[in-house]
C-alpha cells in the first residue's frame, strides 16, 4: 500500500513539474489564450496538490474530525504562568523529576490463583462448571480426624471446541394396562414448525451474523468442526423463516419512528441481487432514528427521492423536523411534506477539514468557530440541560457565534480570493447554501446538531458489509434490515440481543396482532425484560445461559 501512494505521490509531482508554458510558447501566443492557459493550469496545478495532499495524509496524516478547543484559548494556566516568569532571561533548566519516598501496604493473599467471582465474569449471567480439588493432607485419614472449616474458590476461564448442543427429549411410551392404549407425549412445539433449530439456535445464529458480523460461511465450519452436519442451505433458510417472524416488529417499529416529531435520516450502499453472472446490484438502506432512541435500516433498490417519501409518509406529525445531510433529496421531501429540514454541522465542517491542506489559516478559522458550537452543545450534555432551558442557552452563546460564522463565510466570498475549484470556496458555498437548515436547532431543542448518533447506529451496515461483502437477494437484503434493526435498537436501550431474540420470537406468533408494537425493543423492555421467556436450554443448568 505504501509502495501504492509512493508512486502515485511522484507520479503527480512530476505532473505538477509539466505544467508551466515555456517563454517562446508565450511569445508566440496571444495574451488572452495565454491567460486561459495559465488558468487552466493553476485550476490544476490546485487540483494534483490537493491529491498529493491526501495521500500524504492517508500516510502520515491523523484521520480523525476531533478538534480539541479550550473553554477560553486566551487564558494560560497558572503554571504556564510560573514557567514564563520563572525562565525570563534565564536558559532552560534540565528536566528533573522527584520520586517521594513511601510506604506501601501489601494486602494479604492467599494461594496463588485465588480470585473472586467480580473479578473477571458477571456470576449472574456466566454458566459455569464446579470442580473439586482434594487436599492431599487428609489422604488416608479418618473423617473423625479433621475438620473441614471453610473453603477458596479459584476461576479460570474455559472454552469448549463447540458452543452447540444437542436437545434430547426422551419420552416415554406406556401402555395402559386395563385398555391395553399406547401413549406417547408429543414432541415440545419449536418456533419453526418441523425444524431441528431450538429458538436459542436462531437466536444465537442472528446475533453471530448481525452483531458480531460473522457470515453464515464461517458459521458453518464452526457447526462442522463441532461434530454436527448440517448444509449451508439449511442454515440460510433458518434467516429468512426467523426474519418473517420479526416483520411484524419491524413494521410496528417503523410506525413508531414516523410518529416521532424529530426523525434523522440517511442511507449507505449495499451490494444486494445478481444484475447478471459475476455482478451485482448497487443498491441502499435508508437507516431512520426516531426520537424514542428508535432505528430501522429499510431497503430500496436506489438513491431516489421518492424512497424518502416511501419511508416517511406524506403525513408527519405538527411540527416534524427532519435532520440530515445535504443530499437533495431530503431537501425535495421537505419541501412536499411541509415540514422543517435540519442539516447537520459535522458535514459542513468536514469541508473545512478537507480544505486544511490548501488553506490552512482559513480552515482553520472555520473551525474554531464551529468547535464553540461543539463546546457548548457538550456542555449541555453533561449537564442534562433539556427543553425550554437549552433553547435558552443556544439562543444567548449559539446563536451570536452562528451569526459571526455566516458573516465570515459571507466576507470570504465576497472577497473571491480564492478559485471556484478551491476546497475552500467549495466549503463556503456549501455552508451558505444551507444555513436555514444548519440554524434550526438553535429553535427546536429537540434538534441535535449533527447526525452523528444516527451515523454511530448505521457502522453496522459497513462493518457487516465488509464481513459478507452482498446480499445474494434483494429480499434477503430486506431480511437483514428487519433483523439489524432490531438488534442495533437493542443495544441503544442496553438490551442483550440474544435474551430478546429468545422471547419474542416464541411470543410473536401468540402475541395479539393489534399489540404487536410491546415486542419492539423499546416496549420489550418495560413489559417483559424482568421475566423474559427462555429456551430449554436454559433450563438445563443453574445458571441461565447468556
Amino acid at each position: 500500500m505504501n509502495l501504492f501512494y509512493s508512486d502515485s505521490i511522484f507520479t503527480m509531482k512530476a505532473a505538477l513539474k509539466n505544467c508551466s508554458v515555456s517563454a517562446s510558447d508565450v511569445s508566440a501566443t496571444p495574451p488572452t489564450v495565454v491567460a486561459e492557459i495559465l488558468n487552466d493550469q493553476s485550476a490544476e496545478i490546485l487540483k494534483l496538490k490537493r491529491h498529493v495532499d491526501w495521500f500524504n495524509r492517508q500516510l502520515f496524516g491523523q484521520k480523525s474530525e476531533k478538534r480539541m478547543l479550550d473553554e477560553n484559548p486566551a487564558q494560560g494556566s497558572f503554571d504556564d504562568a510560573i514557567k514564563a516568569t520563572a525562565g525570563a532571561g534565564a536558559p532552560p533548566a534540565d528536566k528533573q523529576r522527584t520520586v517521594a519516598g513511601h510506604v506501601r501496604t501489601l494486602k494479604p493473599r492467599g494461594h496463588e490463583g485465588d480470585e473472586t467471582a467480580s473479578a473477571f465474569f458477571d456470576e449472574s449471567r456466566v454458566p459455569f462448571e464446579d470442580i473439586a480439588v482434594p487436599n492431599p493432607a487428609i489422604n488416608g485419614l479418618d473423617p473423625a480426624a479433621y475438620t473441614v472449616i471453610g473453603e477458596k474458590v479459584s476461576f479460570r476461564l474455559a472454552q469448549r471446541p463447540g458452543s452447540y448442543v444437542v436437545l434430547r427429549y426422551t419420552r416415554p411410551v406406556i401402555k395402559l394396562n386395563d385398555t391395553q392404549a399406547i401413549s406417547c407425549p408429543a414432541a415440545p412445539a419449536g418456533v419453526l414448525e418441523g425444524s431441528r433449530a431450538d429458538v436459542s439456535f436462531l437466536a444465537g445464529m442472528i446475533v453471530d451474523k448481525l452483531a458480531y458480523h460473522l457470515p453464515l460461511y464461517r458459521l458453518h465450519q464452526r457447526l462442522q468442526d463441532a461434530g454436527f452436519k448440517v448444509s449451508r442451505p439449511w442454515l440460510t433458510q433458518l434467516v429468512q423463516r426467523a426474519a418473517t417472524l420479526l416483520e411484524p416488529i419491524n413494521d410496528a417499529q417503523l410506525e413508531s419512528i414516523r410518529r416521532s416529531r424529530v426523525k434523522a435520516m440517511d442511507e449507505t450502499p449495499i451490494k444486494a441481487g445478481r444484475s447478471e453472472p459475476g455482478k451485482m446490484k448497487n443498491a441502499y438502506f435508508w437507516p431512520v432514528y426516531g426520537m424514542n432512541d428508535e432505528i430501522c435500516f429499510l431497503y430500496y433498490p436506489g438513491r431516489s427521492a421518492r424512497h424518502v417519501q416511501e419511508a416517511l409518509g406524506l403525513s408527519p406529525p405538527p411540527g416534524s423536523v427532519l435532520l440530515t445531510d445535504g443530499y437533495s433529496a431530503y431537501e425535495a421531501y421537505a419541501r412536499k411534506s411541509g415540514i422543517a429540514h435540519a442539516q447537520c454541522w459535522s458535514h459542513g465542517r468536514r469541508h473545512f477539514e478537507h480544505a486544511l491542506d490548501i488553506e490552512p489559516e482559513r480552515a482553520n478559522e472555520a473551525l474554531d468557530m464551529i468547535g464553540g458550537l461543539y463546546l457548548i452543545e457538550a456542555r449541555l450534555r453533561e449537564q442534562g440541560i433539556t427543553g425550554d432551558a437549552k433553547r435558552t442557552i443556544r439562543q444567548a452563546e449559539s446563536r451570536p457565534v452562528v451569526d459571526r460564522f455566516f458573516d465570515w463565510v459571507d466576507e470570504r466570498l465576497e472577497a473571491g480570493d480564492y478559485l471556484p475549484s478551491s476546497p475552500l470556496t467549495k466549503a463556503l458555498g456549501y455552508v451558505r447554501e444551507r444555513r436555514k437548515g444548519l440554524e434550526v436547532f438553535l429553535d427546536d431543542p429537540d434538534v441535535q446538531i449533527d447526525t452523528n448518533h444516527l451515523e454511530r447506529t448505521l457502522r453496522a451496515i459497513p462493518m457487516g458489509r465488509k464481513s459478507w461483502n452482498f446480499c445474494w437477494t434483494e429480499l434477503g437484503a430486506r431480511h437483514i434490515g428487519i433483523m439489524q434493526s432490531l438488534i442495533t435498537t437493542c443495544k441503544l436501550h442496553d438490551i442483550n440481543p440474544y435474551e430478546y431474540l429468545v422471547d419474542v420470537l416464541q411470543r410473536v406468533e401468540q402475541h395479539p396482532m393489534s399489540r404487536v408494537e410491546e415486542l419492539t425493543p423499546r416496549r420489550w423492555k418495560e413489559l417483559f425484560a424482568r421475566d423474559p421467556l427462555r429456551s430449554d436450554l436454559h433450563w438445563c443448568t443453574n445458571k441461565p445461559v447468556a
